[in-house]
């Protein structure tokens, strides 16, 4: 993982918080709530795309075949 990674989450949960409270303060509930859902959205795919990575490198690196794949 690099640590670009981490200050790419980093940095959106900054801007997510700060709308979050500008929006809250103004009176805006819902739209702070879907500003959080959005950035919350944001992340999970970042992650799920690296983690998508990482199990591709496990099965180039250990040579695992998929399993549905493989004759019965």
């Amino acid at each position: 993982m690099e640590v670009d990674l981490i200050f790419r989450i980093a940095a959106i949960g900054i801007i997510v918080s700060v709308l979050y409270q500008v929006l809250l303060r103004s009176g805006r509930e819902e739209q702070a709530m879907l500003t959080s859902l959005a950035g919350l959205i944001v992340v999970l795919t970042m992650l799920i795309y690296e983690i998508s990575g990482l199990f591709d490198t496990v099965k180039e690196v250990f040579g695992l075949v998929m399993l549905w794949k493989l004759p019965l």
